[in-house]
């Protein structure tokens, strides 16, 4: 079976996301959405939080799964027997930094390899940050994630707030 890792902080995840996964879904046997803990990072959500999150959005995605790691991204694509890392791009500023990650992550583990795809045009402005910052100034941000998960980041808004 070939599994590929998709890995990211998804706080929370968007339509971007989401484009990659379905696209990605048809592509591999099987993807494993990785929620980064990074605790040096203030998340607005848990990584259980984010996990739920995701694993609401994936609903109708039976070959998908999400949970969450800490350390290194080519010790967990190790641990769950892949060797593909799937990473998304939004714009040539995403290219310069994914293409560091990978030859790093190359040099670290020479058998995973890194996969780039571009988000579709409609969600290429999309990011967790411009999502966090609409909502915040309780903007409409409806269209920018997906809308199982709506209710739960304007609730955690308010809860913030």
């Amino acid at each position: 079976m070939k599994t590929a890792v998709y890995p990211g902080s998804f706080d929370p995840i968007t339509c971007g996301h989401l484009d990659i996964i379905r696209r990605a879904s048809r592509q591999f046997d099987h993807i494993i959405i990785a929620v980064l803990n990074n605790t040096s990072k203030k998340p607005m959500f848990t990584a259980e939080e984010r996990v739920k999150l995701i694993k609401k959005s994936i609903a109708d995605l039976p070959n998908c799964s999400a949970e969450a790691f800490d350390g290194l991204l080519v010790d967990f694509v190790r641990a769950k027997n892949s060797r593909t890392v799937i990473k998304g791009l939004r714009a040539l500023s995403d290219f310069e930094y994914e293409f560091q990650m990978a030859l790093f992550n190359k040099k670290m583990e020479p058998d995973i390899e890194t996969l780039f795809m571009v988000t579709d045009a409609n969600a290429s402005y999309i990011s967790s940050s411009i999502v966090k910052e609409i909502a915040s100034l309780d903007g409409d941000f409806r269209d920018l994630v997906p809308e199982e998960i709506y209710d739960d980041v304007k609730l955690k808004m308010k809860e913030g707030r």
